[in-house]
């Protein structure tokens, strides 16, 4: 068993060098097939990050009346956080209102003095509320906009948000279904292309099939060396398509940043480094042994 093996990856080591032509068009397309697979990681990543930016930025806004008692908020903010759908509820009294009020119009004088006049305290205490996922907006605001909060609440800013965050909800959405249909039809391609690439390669060498069939080989022992090809074709096109990524990225690292700053492409290309070499080092390893194999036993008949 040990010489069969020695000898299946000798020859296998030996066709691969041997069809120096053939092994390169294999490998550059497993190159380009690796390099969309890492891309789609890399772009699943951004996307969720942008998306979760984006969700950050949105939250409902509840706005008290003057006279509603401190206790009765914060009780009402404890009831929320123990909502499944709530990621947090930041209370703002009427006093840091009106101070953030102050600090955001500094540079406008006429509002600073009507501010400097006024006797009492106009704002009023608030819950921003930032929910899990976006689609439980809805939820929230129903709990809300019950009967018996109604004696503390003014106002609820859902109806002023529910376009931004149907919207949201619609994209979340849209980025999930596109994305899983996007790696289906690309998988599917992909191992059309590779086993056709591969096809070519073993039909360049049918005659010493044939011969090492009548010598009497056994079937293992044929395909053996092929699959070996498959799994070294694998190997170099991993390691060559994440050399090609990284600069790419690093390139459109700052034009990203531009658009989303908490996004960061390149940090997470790095430090992720050997997880994604994992991914890719399966997927092309897989990808090439098995369209070895399936081109030697349907399309060679051995």
């Amino acid at each position: 068993m040990a010489t069969t093996l020695y000898r299946i990856i000798k020859y296998g080591l030996q066709g691969f060098w041997r069809n120096g032509w053939i092994s390169f068009g294999a490998t550059a397309v497993m190159v380009l097939v690796l390099f969309i697979f890492a891309g789609l990681i890399v772009f699943g990543v951004f996307s969720e990050q942008a998306i979760n930016s984006l969700a950050d930025k949105i939250d409902i806004s509840v706005y008290f009346k003057t006279t509603a008692p401190e206790d009765e908020i914060l009780k009402m903010k404890r009831s929320l956080e123990n909502l499944a759908e709530v990621k947090s509820a930041d209370y703002v009294s009427r006093e840091q209102a009106l101070e953030i009020f102050k600090e955001r119009h500094k540079d406008d004088p006429t509002i600073t003095e009507a501010v400097a006049i006024l006797e009492g305290n106009p704002l009023s205490a608030s819950l921003n509320i930032k929910a899990k996922n976006p689609k439980d907006y809805p939820i929230i605001a129903t709990y809300l906009n019950t009967q018996s909060l109604n004696g503390l609440v003014e106002q609820v800013t859902y109806n002023q948000n529910q376009l931004v965050i149907k919207r949201l909800t619609a994209m979340v959405d849209t980025a999930e279904r596109g994305g899983v249909a996007l790696i289906v039809i690309l998988s599917i391609v992909a191992i059309l292309v590779v086993l056709n690439t591969i096809m070519l390669s073993i039909h360049s060498t049918h005659e010493e099939i044939s011969i090492m069939r009548l010598v009497g080989a056994s079937n293992i022992f044929i395909r053996g060396p092929y699959i070996v090809q498959g799994i070294l074709y694998g190997f170099a096109a991993a390691v060559l398509s994440l050399i090609l990524i990284a600069p790419l990225l690093s390139v459109a690292s700052p034009y990203v940043k531009i658009l989303i700053p908490e996004v960061e492409i390149t940090s997470y290309f790095y430090s992720n480094l050997f997880v994604l070499f994992g991914y890719q080092l399966i997927f092309g390893i897989g990808l090439g042994a098995i369209s070895s194999y399936i081109a030697v036993r349907r399309y060679l008949r051995v």
